[in-house]
């Protein structure tokens, strides 16, 4: 069974076409593989996840309002990476330790 017309005409309408089809699925190929390659290179180049967090207050000069384990989901918009001894330093001072990361845990302060 032959599906393909019998005449040139025809023939050549249908390259034609196969052939525009071809470059249009080609040129979805090349920028499907140009997002993937800009989102790896973003995935590549974000910042590593600090250790701990200090959640900031809504004022600037305010005292913090939680720390935070690296990466916590709970941490509001505001915060800034910290290292081990200005975590340990807040939670000493008062700041209110995440109940859902638990930082105080993991840092050895317990009340």
């Amino acid at each position: 069974m032959n599906d393909l017309p019998p005449d040139l005409p025809r023939l050549r309408t249908l390259e034609t076409w196969l052939v525009y089809t071809l470059e249009r699925v080609r040129q979805q190929i090349a920028d499907v593989e140009r997002r993937e390659a800009e989102q790896r290179r973003g995935i590549e180049a974000r910042p590593p996840v600090p250790e701990w967090i200090l959640e900031q207050g809504l004022n600037r000069d305010a005292l913090p309002v939680a720390v935070h384990v690296g990466g916590c989901h709970m941490a509001g918009k505001r915060w800034k990476g910290v290292p081990r001894d200005v975590a340990v330093r807040a939670l000493t001072e008062g700041v209110q330790a995440c109940g859902h990361c638990r930082p105080d845990t993991l840092l050895g302060i317990f009340d």
